[in-house]
């Protein structure tokens, strides 16, 4: 059993992202992601539903301000209910730093959420060890399905 459905939604405007992929891979790696927990609870598998959106690094900030009392933009925050919310101006940064495109730092920080939505911590650095090595095999098995962008 997996999670049911994955929405992708881009709710910024300031940097152009290729939606229909980013969505067809979502789409990919939800079923990915669901084989891998850390905690063994595999709590993926119980959401109907997981929605995703992009916006600014305004937003983000609001948003990891509000929620977890941090104040700038971050890169991505998952909430327990199912909910993915990644920041297409830190995406931008983080892309040129390691020579990708921003929408395939996107697609990371989906796989990177779906994650943590199963267990996966990274404030420790085992931990965030841990979910690298998961994130690169995840990755890895997304893109022999779909083109890298």
């Amino acid at each position: 059993m997996s999670a049911g459905l994955i929405h992708l939604q881009n709710r910024q405007r300031a940097i152009k992202v290729r939606l229909a992929w980013l969505r067809r891979f979502a789409e990919i790696a939800l079923p990915e992601c669901v084989l891998y927990s850390a905690d063994g609870r595999f709590a993926l598998r119980q959401l109907p539903e997981v929605d995703v959106a992009i916006v600014s690094d305004q937003i983000i900030a609001g948003v990891h301000e509000r929620f977890m009392n941090i104040p700038g933009p971050t890169d991505v925050i998952t909430f327990h209910h199912g909910e993915i919310v990644m920041s297409a101006e830190t995406a931008v940064i983080h892309a040129r730093q390691h020579g990708q495109t921003v929408d395939a730092e996107l697609a990371l920080y989906t796989v990177h959420g779906l994650l943590h939505l199963n267990g996966y911590e990274d404030a420790v650095a085992n931990d965030a060890k841990r979910m690298r090595k998961t994130q690169e095999r995840i990755m890895k098995a997304c893109f022999e399905r779909i083109s890298p962008p």
